[in-house]
């Protein structure tokens, strides 16, 4: 592992109260201290804060403060410190020029967190839990952040490669001893085993879901035939007029999205073009993207106007809920049919858009069927750590059946070790330099 001195902005670019510069690597005290007027920093305990002045010579360059970090007590476990100057984009420029002329060079996106996964402070699971926790904007992002930092998807996964070595050690013994055609590992025992593993790594996998949808936003599609209030709706929900509302059918062409958090979960909703046959290739397009974005929401929200025949929602409804998907069925315009708001009929749901009648209520039937989906214990939220854990299962699967079969260990021993390697890729066991690029290119340049 490179140990050399690396210096980023910590905070934002722009101009600000204060700026954060950060310095890690060894040496990186002697090289701040050569531009350092006050305290000696080579000789100060850690966990310290010391003021002085960020010089050029004879030249002050800016009042700051330094903090002092030593290792093994800091973010990287390396010798670190921390200037809080000035926010001046230029100040801060300057300090940067005068660390890089002392020694220092420029960190690259996520290098402070890759070093801190190099020298064990945590596994490739929770790394990747610091990007989410600074891309948090809601409190259910923040709370799944946080147990993914504190190792809630990492204490699975290391239990199930531990019980699963176990038996890969006994498989690879008789590969030692295959001439004598003796059997270590128990195949029933396995056998059991396997499935209790797939068991668990199904539960995480199905969690994905929710996990994904709390770090994303859950999905809300707003579909129904022209004319029904959709743009309206979404206005209403947002308390703003973020869409165009006309009654002239068509007037939504594309796909308007935005994010709206109730009770600290996010909801994407997405406003589509009414659903019709239309001549208008322009509409046609918006009805086809429509279409599309309706594969990738979780919930669908179907709103119909007072008097509109349910005939099609009924079909495509139906097509939606087969697709897994929640669908939600809102009698819009209560305002215009003497409806009363908020109340059930023939299984939905009235409102108003138009006058905001009704929208607790939906709100709060949303953030039911969201929490419905809630599982216990650890939530996958990461793609990356849902096609390990798939590729694993499914390496799993063929153990399962080469067992029926009674084939050699050898071939088990090959899939047991492919199951051992997806599950290690997930929290950095096994590593390749492309992977470990991928996903700490991904972080901000002082994270």
């Amino acid at each position: 592992m490179n140990q050399s001195v690396i210096a980023a902005l910590a905070t934002p670019p722009g101009r600000s109260a204060i700026g954060v510069i950060r310095l890690s690597g060894e040496g990186c005290l002697k090289v701040l201290n050569r531009c350092f007027k006050g305290t000696n920093l080579e000789e100060v305990p850690g966990n310290t804060v010391h003021y002085g002045w960020i010089t050029d010579g004879s030249a002050l360059i800016d009042e700051v403060m330094v903090a002092v970090f030593r290792a093994p007590k800091s973010y990287t476990k390396e010798d670190s410190a921390e200037i809080s100057g000035h926010g001046s984009p230029f100040l801060l420029k300057r300090i940067l020029e005068r660390l890089i002329q002392e020694g220092a060079s420029l960190a690259g996106p996520g290098e402070f967190t890759m070093r801190a996964f190099a020298h064990g402070r945590f596994d490739l699971a929770q790394a990747e839990a610091v990007a989410d926790l600074i891309a948090a904007d809601s409190d259910a992002q923040k709370d799944l952040a946080l147990s993914q930092l504190r190792g809630g998807i990492s204490h699975d996964i290391a239990l199930l490669r531990d019980e699963l070595i176990q038996f890969a050690s006994l498989i690879e013994l008789e590969l030692d001893f295959s001439e004598e055609d003796v059997e270590f590992a128990d195949r029933s025992a396995l056998l059991r085993l396997i499935e209790k593993i797939r068991n668990r790594m199904q539960e995480l996998m199905q969690g994905f879901q929710w996990g994904n949808a709390l770090k994303e936003g859950v999905p809300v599609a707003i579909v129904g035939m022209p004319n029904a209030g959709k743009s309206t709706l979404l206005n209403a929900l947002l308390n703003e007029e973020r869409a165009l509302v006309s009654d002239i059918p068509g007037t939504t062409r594309d796909v308007i999205e935005e994010v709206l958090h109730i009770d600290g979960i996010g909801f994407r909703f997405i406003d589509t073009a009414g659903y019709r046959d239309t001549v208008d290739v322009i509409e046609a397009m918006g009805i086809e993207r429509t279409l599309e974005r309706l594969k990738s929401a979780t919930v669908v929200l179907w709103v119909m106007d007072g008097t509109e025949d349910a005939g099609l929602k009924e079909r495509l409804g139906s097509e939606m809920i087969a697709a897994g998907k929640t669908v939600i069925a809102l009698r819009n315009k209560a305002d215009q049919y003497a409806l009363s708001a908020g109340t059930m009929m023939d299984d939905q749901l009235i409102i108003s858009a138009k006058e905001r009648w009704g929208l607790d209520v939906l709100k709060a039937e949303l953030l039911r069927q969201a929490l419905a989906q809630k599982t216990d214990g650890a939530l996958v939220s990461n793609i990356r750590h849902y096609e390990a854990l798939k590729n694993a299962d499914a390496a799993l699967d063929r153990v399962t059946a080469a067992l029926g079969l009674g084939v050699s260990g050898e071939l088990l021993a090959a899939d047991i070790r492919e199951a051992l390697f997806q599950l290690g890729l997930i929290t950095g066991q096994i590593t390749t330099d492309d992977l470990l690029e991928s996903i700490f290119t991904r972080f901000c340049i002082g994270k």
